[in-house]
């Protein structure tokens, strides 16, 4: 199984990231992610953690993270698309409640995500 050191391709990283959240391994989701984090999502603003739907810290996005786990507990994330950019990517699923879902990430030097950008159809 590949770590998050040796991802070959963005696929892989992707891959790995749906499986840690299937799996409901808040560890491994946060593994993915850089210290250096800018996250932004319409879920943060409807789950109340802030009105302006942009989370700045790890340890925030961790507990934002382990709320949305706890909320949705059949949380299943189905991936459709991958499209790959200049240290970036969109990932195109199925997230919560069977809404689409498309996540612009970057990544940083080191290949974790420091940005994301969510959007959802049908929330």
């Amino acid at each position: 199984m590949n770590t998050l050191d040796n991802f070959n391709q963005p696929a892989d990283l992707a891959q790995h990231w749906v499986d840690a959240w299937n799996q409901h391994d808040l560890d491994t989701i946060m593994r993915h992610y850089s210290e250096d984090i800018d996250f932004r999502s319409p879920i943060i603003q409807k789950m109340g953690v802030n009105t302006a739907g942009n989370i700045n810290n790890k340890e925030e996005l961790k507990a934002y993270f382990k709320s949305a786990l706890e909320k949705y507990p059949e949380l299943h994330f189905e991936l459709y698309h991958i499209l790959t950019g200049v240290n970036s990517m969109v990932l195109f699923y199925k997230s919560v409640n069977d809404s689409l879902s498309a996540e612009y990430m970057e990544l940083d030097v080191h290949g974790k995500i420091c940005k994301v950008s969510a959007h959802y159809k049908g929330l």
